[in-house]
């Protein structure tokens, strides 16, 4: 997503310039005041990454948004940032930001990011499923026949997917596509630190009786380290797909913890709205924005085992 929503979503933050907004999050560069050049000074080529409370789906951004949603992605980024520390290096380098974003910011490394959405799929479903019942592949991995919705791959697969313009979607790409945009040895690290990331957080969501089916995740180069590093957020709901494991029944869409109770009512007659048409998605009623809250501070509290402190 390259495509800035605008500055109708800025805040005035001490020290910063917004620079970009999309779907969920807004940037921020240091500015040139003395609060702006002490968090250069300090950390060298930064951006601060603040998660809104927005929520997307089908490609537009809706409202209301969910109140503490901004505040659960950093959180559980941040968290699974410390699980996967051994695995691979991430861009967060302080969490030291203005009061009016507490909780829901990061002061990060600014990375040479990868033109690629690495997805590691170990459950069949999405994309993925769609790919799978036209050919019996995925990303052009050959899959075993007879498998449905919610089945379990035989092992982990590296999917790849373009990086699309606000407004369209990711495009599944094979990995030879990645080999030509980035290189084979590149490509190589991208596709074996994306299996890594997912084979340890699926073992620890595993243990929390969670099911993680799928994840995105992205990756950039330090300029400073020349490190390929973790960035943008990292297993939450809204990049990852989770599901509880005691509900687990392939065949049919699982429940999720994530915003399909979002997904589920635009789609229904009660919302009224036309998914094929112009016409914008109508605001989500309070009872579905206070479900999908429930569902993201749940998956915060079984997946790091602590309420989140709000």
């Amino acid at each position: 997503m390259t495509l800035d929503l605008g500055a109708e979503f800025a805040v005035d933050l001490p020290g910063w310039a917004h620079t970009y907004s999309g779907k969920v999050r807004d940037l921020y560069v240091p500015d040139e005041s003395p609060a702006g050049r002490a968090v250069t000074d300090a950390h060298g080529d930064v951006v601060l990454v603040v998660a809104s409370d927005r929520v997307s789906a089908y490609d537009h951004v809706l409202s209301p948004g969910i109140p503490d949603k901004g505040v659960v992605l950093t959180q559980l980024s941040l968290w699974w940032f410390e699980q996967l520390a051994d695995l691979v290096p991430n861009h967060v380098v302080s969490t030291d930001v203005p009061v009016e974003v507490a909780g829901r910011a990061m002061v990060c490394r600014r990375l040479e990011m990868f033109p690629v959405e690495c997805v590691a799929r170990g459950y069949l479903t999405g994309s993925g499923l769609a790919e799978y019942r036209v050919s019996g592949e995925v990303t052009g991995i050959a899959l075993p026949p007879g498998l449905v919705d919610g089945s379990r791959l035989p092992e982990p697969i590296f999917t790849p997917a373009t990086k699309a313009e606000l407004g369209d979607h990711d495009e599944n790409v094979p990995f030879s596509a990645v080999v030509a945009q980035v290189g084979e040895d590149a490509a190589g690290t991208l596709r074996d630190l994306t299996l890594g990331v997912y084979a340890r957080a699926e073992a620890i969501a595993r243990e929390r009786g969670v099911i993680l089916a799928d994840t995105k995740l992205e990756f950039g180069t330090d300029p400073v380290t020349g490190a390929v590093t973790l960035g943008d957020e990292v297993l939450t709901p809204d990049s990852s797909r989770f599901w509880p494991a005691d509900g687990w029944q392939p065949g049919h869409a699982q429940p999720s913890f994530d915003k399909q109770f979002v997904r589920d009512w635009l789609t229904s007659a009660a919302s009224g709205w036309d998914r094929e048409s112009d016409t914008p998605p109508p605001p989500l009623p309070s009872d579905v924005v206070e479900r999908t809250r429930d569902r993201y501070l749940e998956a915060f509290e079984r997946l790091t085992g602590s309420p989140l402190a709000l």
